[in-house]
């Protein structure tokens, strides 16, 4: 959730980088914000003094970095937060530092038992200036560092938290950065990695500087060789004796041991993460499904027949995702069962633990995530894993927790997605479920034909005319209180993901239906000018649809239609083509488009929603 950076390195100007990075992490949260450096003793900056400790209350893209006086460092770390425990403010914001002011912590999870720690460690006196759970990890760290070194205190620090974490800690007088995962992502960014030989797994990795973050974004500009934690592991980094770079060593946190980890070329490209032209990252997103679609069907087809495979040979499937995810998948049961005549279970993330008694080692579990790092989604791991669940991760961050525990693996390839709203993953990641489903039929070429076809029609969908016709729609309905979205068969999870996108950005209270569950009760929110968007399909179940359509136009009800055809019960037409199996894909990209205009015309950040952020690590 929340978005952690730290540096140490031959730069002198550690704080504005982490400032720089923090920018770069706030879809992870801009609740608050915080930074530490520290700042040398001597001119030669060998040993390392006081902290220099900044916090603020707001967004950091509000702040420009002629804000802040930036010492000369060449440690530091820093912190963008999304609030779970503690309010809003400046004592809650991270970093925080031990009591005695020589540790100091970031911090990306919930630490469960963190109410007991803290009445310990009141009890050996120790007092406490936040209302966060984080708090104690520096004063745990500082209890160990009195009968120990750094890395121990660390180790024996993550071991006492129960919960999902990762921090990353440093002490003052110590040139060195040590961090800790479990559960919440972290990965370590090498500048100037300088390998040895061609074998990248190793155990003492040097490099000119080295990041330590919640995402790859935050150093991007830097680097691209990066090394992934993985659950139960730490890094310490340190200089090396040569002083002209350092070395990092991983070491697991149960017994203490080093290990191995390999270091892995990451395929992104730094401008891709700027807007450029675009007044947001949603709109530039929205407009990039013209490429990220056709990119989602560039798959390895031994991947895509290895999982048809396994479907067909399971018994019982299981797809599960959080979220808009989750909305895929719901379309894809009907995908499956339309097109493979095959039925699949669909099951949220959070909601999987009450599936085990039927899991064996005959059952598959297929997770769409687009981080890989859903909260969720690896508890489920964990109880498939239990039970020798074989897994498949549709997934659109390469080396992501969800992809490294994944038995296969297929890429969404929809790139970085900015934005807390999934726009371009969303539709990439629908492209993929819908080819699995042709592929499970034996009809892979025909499926893979078709939505070649339909990523060619959303290429001709997608233009300023289209844009500023769905701004008109919105100026007409952006002071509505409610609205609501209806759809049939594959249609009625995406009226489901229409309200999440209009929920998210618009606050817009929106709700989606299964269009013929309104009159079951439904129907009694439909005042004279209420909003209806109706996904009407030409073909089959369109005149289903258009029945109740036109109970709600005898309401009073305002009908948006969303068709290749128009209707007379339409007051608005929004046009989309007409592509057969992949109708979901560009029946969401106009509500997409609608969501983000009546954001801006609300007057709302449509990158950053309130309350909200890109990648939930927490249950």
């Amino acid at each position: 959730m929340c978005g952690i950076i730290s540096y140490l390195g031959n730069r002198k100007n550690a704080g504005k980088l982490i400032v720089d990075g923090l920018k770069k992490l706030e879809y992870r949260g801009y609740d608050s914000f915080g930074f530490v450096e520290a700042v040398p003793s001597t001119s030669s900056g060998q040993r390392n003094g006081k902290f220099k400790l900044t916090k603020k209350v707001g967004k950091i893209s509000e702040f420009p970095s002629s804000t802040f006086h930036f010492p000369l460092s060449n440690l530091a770390l820093g912190h963008t937060r999304w609030a779970t425990h503690g309010k809003v403010n400046r004592a809650n914001a991270h970093p925080h530092l031990s009591a005695d002011r020589k540790v100091a912590v970031i911090h990306n999870g919930i630490v469960e038992n963190h109410a007991a720690l803290r009445k310990e460690l009141q009890k050996k006196g120790v007092q406490f200036a936040s209302d966060t759970d984080t708090e104690v990890i520096p004063n745990l760290i500082a209890e160990f560092l009195k009968r120990g070194n750094l890395r121990e205190a660390v180790r024996k620090t993550a071991k006492k938290l129960k919960g999902r974490f990762a921090f990353v800690a440093m002490v003052e007088g110590e040139k060195k950065l040590i961090a800790a995962r479990n559960g919440s992502p972290l990965i370590v960014g090498i500048e100037k990695f300088f390998p040895k030989s061609d074998d990248r797994l190793i155990s003492k990795i040097d490099g000119s500087a080295f990041f330590i973050a919640s995402d790859v974004p935050a150093f991007l500009n830097f680097t691209r060789d990066v090394v992934y934690l993985d659950d139960g592991e730490m890094v310490e980094i340190e200089p090396s004796p040569k002083k002209d770079h350092f070395h990092a060593h991983f070491f697991e946190i149960e017994n203490g041991d080093e290990i191995k980890k390999r270091v892995i070329s990451i395929d992104w490209k730094a401008e891709k993460a700027e807007k450029g032209d675009f007044a947001h990252f949603m709109l530039k997103e929205i407009f990039e499904q013209k490429e990220t679609i056709e990119r989602a069907l560039n798959q390895d087809e031994r991947q895509i027949e290895k999982v048809a495979g396994l479907i067909r040979k399971s018994f019982g499937t299981f797809f599960i995702g959080c979220g808009t995810a989750g909305k895929v998948c719901a379309t894809a049961e009907y995908l499956f069962a339309k097109i493979a005549r095959r039925h699949v279970n669909v099951i949220f993330g959070s909601e999987f633990d009450t599936q085990e008694p039927f899991l064996t080692e005959r059952t598959l579990l297929i997770a769409v995530s687009q981080s890989g790092e859903t909260a969720d989604v690896l508890e489920a791991y964990k109880i498939a894993k239990k039970r020798g669940v074989q897994t498949v991760g549709v997934v659109n961050t390469e080396g992501s927790s969800v992809a490294r525990h994944s038995d296969v693996v297929l890429p969404v390839n929809a790139g970085m997605e900015k934005a807390v709203a999934s726009t371009k993953a969303t539709t990439a990641q629908l492209a993929i479920l819908t080819l699995l489903a042709y592929a499970v039929a034996g009809k892979l070429d025909e499926g893979r034909q078709m939505l070649a076809e339909a990523a060619s029609q959303i290429n001709d969908l997608l233009n300023p005319r289209y844009s500023e016709h769905l701004e008109k729609i919105a100026r007409k309905i952006k002071n509505v209180e409610s609205l609501y979205i209806i759809g049939k068969a594959a249609d009625y999870p995406m009226a489901l993901e229409a309200a999440i996108k209009l929920q998210e950005v618009s606050y817009i209270h929106a709700e989606g239906f299964a269009a013929g569950e309104l009159k079951h009760g439904p129907l009694a929110l439909i005042s004279r000018g209420t909003p209806l968007i109706a996904f009407v399909p030409t073909g089959e179940y369109r005149a289903d649809v258009l029945s109740n359509v036109a109970e709600v136009q005898a309401r009073g009800g305002r009908i948006i239609g969303v068709s290749a055809e128009n209707d007379d019960l339409f007051d608005e037409w929004i046009r989309v083509p007409n592509v057969g199996n992949a109708q979901p894909i560009v029946n969401i990209i106009p509500i997409q488009l609608l969501a983000y205009h009546l954001a801006v015309l609300r007057k709302n950040n449509p990158d950053l929603p309130r309350n909200l952020a890109k990648s939930v690590t927490v249950k």
